[in-house]
Parts: structure tokens; C-alpha cells; sequence
């Protein structure tokens, strides 16, 4: 038997009313939390994030994420994708991500919502600073997003580094924007961030996949992707493409309503660029 789940067992008799809850929701769906939030996880059980978090370390887990961790490993449910096997060649493994890099696309269309899209163009349109905040897989993404805004024109910063984020989010104001980028919603320290630069008055956006997050708590704009990889593994891969396409879209929204000033400050970046190429 998964040794988490029998650990569940072996300590639930010293378990409170709610964390019974949870314990009796793994034990009959052991498959199914992956994909979940903790948040999801919560209204599921009908208890708060806090016992959830109380439950995992219960079982020795540092917080949910881990316990997640720990389901997964022992229900074989690790790896990388559900679709490549051992044994496919390289190129095989190319035309099944390919084919799953669609379908997030395809997915997340239906998932974003085309006014929450709009207002967050205009918001970093007229925003005097934009700050995204992106740790781990993100960190990447956040910078991506950092690149081409500064070539749109604004005056954008990526943050990757908790300290820094935090720091960067206590002084912002109105009429900036703060971006915080997690595909599972749970990101504590970009979470916070959210919420410092909410109270200062900034008008905060989120990246992250389809599905009830801490990160929803914290965001005026709420931008969704969506994706199927992490029904079947802890990992969120593809799904990251389909934060670049959102990036790539805000992207070309500002070149296309910047004024002809700004239009000229993206032409002498390209010029500045020329002399960095043979």
C-alpha cells in the first residue's frame, strides 16, 4: 500500500474532527489530489488551508506541497509525462510534447478570460512601473516578461529572488502594477508579494493555472491557463508555454496602442541591438 496512505491510517485515530475530513477524502481519492489546490483541497473537506497544512505536518510533510510530493512518488505518478514512455526516441518524445503544447494552448483560450486579458493591458499600458515576481519554473517566465515589456517601452522589472520581491513590492503605488506568476497558485513568497504591493495601492495581476489558489485572494486581474499535465504528474511543463503566449500577447497590445514616441523607443532598441550581431 502507498506508505503515505498508510501512515494516514496509523495516525488517524490521533486526528482532530477536521483533519478526519482530509484523512477520509485522501484514503477514498488518493488519485486525485494532485491537481489540487489547497484551496480545492479545502472546500473539498470543508475545513481551512491551516488544518490542511497542520495535516500534512502531521504526517511529517513541511506542507501540502510535500505531502502532494509524497502521494505522487508512492502512487508512481512522478514522472515527467503520462504520455512518454520508456523507450521512446527523442523524436517521439518531440511530437508528444508538441501535441500536448497544443492542447494547453487550445485549452487556455477557452480558460482566459477576454476582459481580464484587456485590463491587464491597460494596466501595464498606463502603469508607470511593472514588477513581476516569478520563483522557480516562473523565474523564467518573469524575466521573458521583464525582456519585452522593457522593448515595449516600459519600465518593467523581473523579481526572482524572495527578499528582493518583497522589497521591490513595499514600494510600489498607484498606478503601478505588480505581476505574479505561479502555475499553482501556491507560491507563498509570491503570493505575499501580491499582497504588499496590493496594500500599497498597485494594481496586481496573476499568471496561474485554471482552479481556486491563494494567489486568487491577492490579484485584481486574474489571467488563467490551463492544462492537463498536472491531472497526471506534479510538474507543470507545457503548461508554460501557454504563460509565454499570454506574456507574448500583452506584448504586442502595448506595441500596438503605444504612442509614436513610444513606437520610436522600441525602433532605437532594435537599432541599439544591431551593433550587438555580426
Amino acid at each position: 500500500m502507498n506508505r503515505t496512505l498508510l501512515q494516514v491510517k496509523v495516525l488517524y485515530d490521533k486526528m482532530g474532527r477536521a483533519e478526519k475530513k482530509i484523512a477520509d477524502w485522501i484514503l477514498n481519492h488518493p488519485g486525485d489530489l494532485i491537481p489540487l489546490s489547497i484551496c480545492e483541497l479545502a472546500d473539498r473537506c470543508d475545513c481551512s488551508e491551516a488544518t490542511i497544512v497542520r495535516f500534512a505536518r502531521r504526517l511529517g510533510c513541511t506542507g501540502y506541497q510535500e505531502l502532494k510530493i509524497s502521494i505522487a512518488r508512492d502512487e508512481g505518478k512522478t514522472n515527467v509525462s503520462d504520455k512518454v514512455k520508456k523507450g521512446d526516441n527523442c523524436f517521439e518524445i518531440y511530437e508528444k510534447v508538441s501535441n500536448d503544447i497544443y492542447c494547453s494552448l487550445e485549452k487556455t483560450k477557452e480558460s482566459l478570460d477576454k476582459d481580464s486579458l484587456e485590463k491587464a493591458g491597460k494596466a501595464i499600458l498606463s502603469a508607470e512601473i511593472v514588477s513581476v515576481y516569478g520563483l522557480g519554473n516562473s523565474a523564467a517566465v518573469a524575466i521573458d516578461a521583464q525582456h519585452k515589456f522593457l522593448r515595449a517601452g516600459c519600465n518593467a522589472f523581473a523579481y526572482s529572488d524572495n527578499h528582493m520581491q518583497a522589497i521591490n513590492a513595499s514600494h510600489l503605488k498607484k498606478g503601478d502594477v505588480a505581476i505574479g506568476i505561479s502555475h499553482s497558485g501556491s507560491s507563498k513568497d509570491v503570493v505575499e508579494a501580491l499582497k504588499l504591493a496590493r496594500e500599497k495601492g498597485a494594481t496586481t495581476i496573476c499568471l496561474t493555472n485554471e482552479g481556486k489558489s491563494p494567489i486568487l485572494k491577492q490579484s485584481d486581474i486574474v489571467l488563467f491557463t490551463s492544462s492537463n499535465e498536472t491531472r497526471h504528474s506534479i510538474l507543470g511543463l507545457n503548461s508554460r508555454i501557454a504563460q509565454l503566449a499570454i506574456i507574448d500577447s500583452l506584448y504586442l497590445y502595448l506595441v500596438s496602442h503605444k504612442d509614436d514616441l513610444a513606437l520610436k523607443a522600441i525602433e532605437d532598441t532594435e537599432r541599439a541591438l544591431l551593433s550587438k550581431k555580426y
